[in-house]
């Protein structure tokens, strides 16, 4: 998802003012108060969204849960605050939330001026195009004309611009603040074409009147790299956050899951063991227990499980893996050893 730049700027002067005032101990805060405060899209199914019951789920509702099971060895010390676009960088600079989990695009202008620091890519996105069927459209080339639902004052928007002029194509903007506008107002036909993240194609398309009457176009016309965000002036906390996601990376890389990692418990691989806490002392090193990184697989899950349980092929969403595979199965998920 995006931000604009009229908001950016804002939070950023925002940003250096109240970070730096915010306590860098997050992980003895979240300690002394039981739980971890994560932000989270309140919208998106499959990354984050509450049933009618108000249970969350979803990909980062579940790297919530896994920093919880890393610091409490149990995933539901977690209280979860849903944010918009435009309220989710305030949040996490004034102190309100300890995490940000919420498709947060990592860009140098976030990355470098609102006072935050992204902790790893979870998931591996690009912004895309989709369709009614009806419109007889396989190709974004072929969209000479149409009038585009988007978010105003977006980088999506921007790309948008870019894309059209690009390939010398026209195209009428239909704009709106809010996104679920953006959404009705292509369920209602008052444009051709939705463009956002993909991932939030696919999401979008489950809340349509008609569903299977709409298509993904297959061009991606922007890098989205989706990851949680902390703020910069606590290493300590980063440090959890980071390894949190590079735990479970690992442990798909190591073929531990959470069915089998009470037996994986008596391997002799040392990758496995150092990972698992039985050699070395690495969860110590970030303030953590040194099963920390068992609690995290035990409990949620490896980085394939978290994966599949919530966007994969048998969800609704049915998104392949792509660049989210692992390094050494044609994808770019890569996390450094735990050593």
């Amino acid at each position: 998802m995006k931000k604009t730049l009229l908001s950016l700027v804002l939070g950023a002067t925002l940003g250096l003012g109240v970070a730096g005032a915010a306590a860098a101990a997050t992980l003895d805060d979240v300690k002394a108060k039981g739980f971890i405060q994560c932000g989270v899209n309140p919208s998106l199914p499959g990354f984050g969204f509450p049933d009618d019951k108000g249970q969350w789920s979803g990909l980062d509702v579940d790297f919530c849960r896994a920093v919880a099971a890393a610091v409490f060895g149990d995933p539901e010390k977690v209280k979860y605050s849903p944010l918009s676009a435009k309220e989710r960088f305030t949040a996490l600079q004034s102190g309100e939330i300890d995490l940000l989990a919420r498709n947060s695009t990592w860009t140098m202008q976030r990355d470098t001026a609102l006072g935050l620091t992204f902790a790893g890519v979870n998931y591996y996105d690009g912004q895309g195009f989709m369709v009614r069927k009806s419109l007889g459209v396989d190709s974004a080339l072929k969209l000479n004309g149409a009038s585009v639902c988007t978010q105003t004052g977006t980088t999506t928007e921007l790309n948008l611009a870019d894309y059209f002029r690009a390939n010398n194509m026209t195209y009428q903007v239909v704009a709106f603040e809010n996104n679920e506008e953006v959404n009705q107002a292509y369920d209602s036909g008052r444009c051709d074409v939705l463009t956002t993240d993909q991932s939030g194609l696919y999401a979008t398309r489950l809340k349509l009147t008609n569903p299977d009457e709409h298509v993904v176009l297959p061009e991606i016309i922007s890098k989205e790299p989706l990851g949680p965000v902390v703020r910069q002036n606590d290493p300590q906390w980063f440090n959890v956050v980071k390894w949190t996601l590079f735990a479970q990376l690992n442990a798909e890389e190591l073929g531990v899951n959470s069915q089998n990692v009470d037996e994986m418990k008596n391997s002799t691989n040392p990758e496995i063991r150092r990972l698992l806490g039985l050699e070395g002392d690495f969860g110590t090193s970030i303030g953590l227990s040194n099963d920390w990184a068992y609690n995290v697989i035990k409990s949620v899950g490896n980085y394939g499980e978290v994966f599949d349980r919530n966007i994969g092929p048998e969800t609704p969403l049915k998104i392949s893996r792509g660049l989210n595979a692992l390094w050494n199965k044609g994808g770019i998920q890569y996390a450094p050893p735990v050593r």
